[in-house]
This record gives structure tokens, sequence and C-alpha cells, in this order.
């Protein structure tokens, strides 16, 4: 089901589901079979030179059925969710399953449960079109243009019904929301950056992101160049979420149990600072929390890295059980929190910075090294000498070569968590941060 018109048939809803599955249910011979949808309503308006480029929607609906057969498992999918198609896609993944060779890892569909409720959906992100994204992309063009600075941008908005059942009784159904904005804007050779996610596109802060990405571009005109080395740094919220992102990613179970993990026989010990807790949060306002996931698993509120002890791995089902684990935890909606006293903003922790670099953003990072989380990745949007307290001057961007493992051993001081989104993680609650050391290996050219 792909529309591309403005008439939209409506979203499917949970008695509908509910319809479909046990059309599914009652004709299939399998041993075991899941039912998954996916009816996924999007919008994208971009902007580049002051000026919108597209402003699209794009309708697209899936419904995905999984047989098994003793261990012998297949699945197809239909966009057509009419009876006959979806009898006819019962028919595809049953006669998948009879040809493929046996999973060693298959396990039968989860017991039902009852799933979380939660606000998932933002009735203002579902009823947002074409003409809202275009006003919040005019807002943030128009600033640019009252500072004779280039702009550009995406505004997004989408509204999505997702739902599983299965022949145990598991049925489950939700609809969620996400509006997201990123703006870069270039003066000169400087450019500042800034970005927001949230259920409710009303709560993008167009007009405060974009004055904070002016700012950045404006004040880094004229940067110099300072040699590569070992500097203390201040860290905004997005450079501490790209790290932190990493270091989620590699909490990975099937890694651990093969001693591959950087975090190998490292459970229930630490791993950085004693101060720092990491903790999924899905009823959290500002997060994009979930009811369940999908393996049909309800979404936890659990506690990942408790002062700076591990305490959590991500699990697949069958490693689960293997490791004889009944809860898995998720990590959907991180926060992350350091104990102690907390300084009130980042120029807060400006002023009390002898000397260091401010880094706003971090991009294009990639592993150097899985065995220790060693990381490289460039500075980006606005790179800043500080000095007795004070921002003195814009720098040439670094390159580095840095662990979070590592880095996040010492901390100076930090802020309270805040919003934090970039281009590795879709959205997360971390502080700004102020490191007594951080590895710069290079000056970056381009």
């Amino acid at each position: 089901m792909t529309v591309l018109s403005g008439t939209w048939p409506k979203m499917t809803g949970s008695d509908e589901f509910r319809f479909l599955s046990e059309l599914v249910l009652t004709r299939s011979s399998a041993d075991h079979t899941i039912i998954s949808l996916r009816d996924h309503h999007a919008g994208t308006t971009r902007f580049a030179n002051n000026q919108v480029i597209q402003n699209v929607d794009v309708r697209r609906g899936s419904l995905a059925v999984t047989v098994a057969f003793g261990g012998r498992h297949g699945t197809a999918s239909t966009t057509d969710f009419t009876a006959g198609a979806i009898q006819d896609t019962l028919a595809r993944a049953e006669q998948i399953a009879r040809i493929s060779p046996v999973d060693p890892e298959y396990l039968p569909p989860p017991d039902p449960c009852t799933f979380p409720v939660r606000e998932t959906a933002s009735p203002e992100t579902m009823a947002a079109g074409p003409a809202k994204r275009l006003e919040y992309a005019n807002e943030a063009i128009g600033h640019c243009r009252m500072e004779n600075i280039m702009a550009a941008g995406v505004v997004s908005s989408s509204a999505t019904a997702v739902g599983i059942a299965a022949d145990t009784g598991l049925f489950g159904y939700e609809r969620r929301t996400d509006a997201r904005f990123s703006l870069t804007v270039q003066a000169g050779d400087a450019t500042g950056w800034s970005a927001a996610a949230h259920r409710s596109i009303d709560h993008l802060k167009v007009q405060e992101r974009t004055l904070v990405a002016i700012a950045k571009s404006k004040r880094g005109r004229d940067a110099y160049e300072l040699p590569a080395g070992r500097y203390s740094v201040i860290l905004e919220p997005a450079a501490v979420a790209g790290l932190w992102a990493w270091l989620i990613r590699s909490l990975d179970a099937k890694s651990y149990m093969k001693k591959t993990s950087p975090f190998a026989d490292k459970l229930g010990q630490a791993i950085v600072d004693k101060r720092l807790t990491l903790r999924n949060a899905p009823d959290h306002a500002d997060l994009l929390g979930e009811a369940f996931t999908h393996e049909g698993l309800p979404s936890t509120d659990s506690v990942w890295i408790d002062q700076g002890i591990l305490k959590q791995l991500a699990y697949d089902r069958f490693t689960a059980k293997a490791g004889g684990v009944n809860t898995i935890p998720t990590l959907e909606a991180p926060v992350l929190s350091i104990e102690g006293a907390s300084a009130h903003s980042i120029q807060d922790l400006i002023k009390s910075t002898e000397r260091g670099i401010l880094v706003t953003n971090f991009w294009y990072i990639r592993p150097v090294n899985s065995r220790d989380l060693m990381l490289t990745g460039m500075t980006r949007d606005g790179t800043f000498l500080v000095e007795k307290g004070e921002i003195v001057s814009a720098v040439k961007n670094f390159r580095f070569h840095e662990s979070p493992l590592l880095a996040f051993q010492r901390l100076s001081a930090w802020t309270t968590p805040m919003e934090a989104v970039n281009s590795e993680t879709a959205k997360m609650l971390v502080p700004a941060m102020a490191l007594p050391q951080f590895h710069f290996s290079s000056v970056t050219r381009f």
C-alpha cells in the first residue's frame, strides 16, 4: 500500500489489524505463525540555499507473515491488505518455510503479555502535513535571511501504526509519531548546526534551535589552527551522545558471550566513572519510548549502567534463553545521568574552564578497534578554544582517536541531562560534560 496523492486512506487501526491477524491465523497450517504490521505515513520538507527544495508525503503499509514448521521458517509480506492478497502472502510464507533449512536459533513466538500503555502518538504530529512543515522550514529560513546566512535543513514528521500478533495469543498494537528538525547554516567558511526530535512537531523549538546554529556559525569565523594533542574538553550533548551511541551499540550479549566484546568479562564491574548511570526511560515525555519491541517483548524501564557498573546486556530472544536471562531489557529511550552537583548550563562549564576545547558535535564516528572501543571521527559545526572561562576563538576542526571507556573514566564537571540528537543516535538525554583529557590526533583538512 504505497500512496503518493493528497487523499490518504485511513491508517490501520487496532480492530482492523486484529481482523487481518485472525484471517491469517485461522488459515495457517504451520506450527507457529506471527503477523507484523507497519503502516507508515511520513512527510519531509527539505531546504537549501535559503529556499525550500522538496515538500513530499509518502504512505507505505506492509503486513508480514512468518510461519514455522519445526525449525524451518519463512516470511512473506504484502502491501495489499485485501483478504485475497493476505491469503496469498500466507501461502508464500508456508512455501518458503517448507523448503528452508532448519534454523538452530529459531524460537516459537513469545507468550501473550500485557504491554504498557504509553503516550506514543502526538495528535499534532498525526495531523501535520506539508503546510505545517513548510511553516517551520520558512521560520528557520527567515531568521537566516535576516542574518545574510545560508541555511540548509530538514523538517520531517511521521505517524506509524505498528502491530504484532501470534498464534500464542500474543497481540500488540500501537501508534507512534516522530517529528524532526535539523539545520546547518553557513557564514563564510564557518558552519553552525542544531537538531531536535520529539513526538510532537510543536515541541521542536525551531526558532531557538535556529538562533543557536546562527550564533555558532558567526562565532566560528576566522578559525585558526591549534596543534593536535591531548586537551581538556567541553562536550556539548550532541558530542556526548555520539560517543555513547557507540558504547550502547557495543552492549551486545552475543559478542559478550563470544568474548569479542569490549565488555567481555566485565558484567558487574565498573566500566566508566562511578558517578555515571545509564537507564532506559520509555515513559519519559521527551524521549521516544515504545510499548513493545519488534520481537513482541515489552519495553521496560531498566538500569544498564549503575554508578559506573555494567548491569545489563542487549539480548535477542535466543541469546537470552542460552544465557538463562528471563527478562530482556530494552534501551530505546536512553538517559545518561551523573550523580553529584551539576552546572546550570554549558555556559557555566565554559566559565569554570581554565583552558580547553569546546566541541559542538562529532561526525563520521567509526570504530578503530572493537576490542577496546577505540573510535575515530571529527569535530564539526563549532569547535572553539576556551581560556580563563571565555571562548576566545574558533579553531579548525580536529580528528580524534579516543575510546569512550577511557574518556569517561574521569569527569571534571557536567550539566543535568539535556536533549541530544545527531546522526549517530535517534535521541537521548545526556549531560554536557567537561573532561580533563581527550585525544585529538590531527587537524582535519577539508
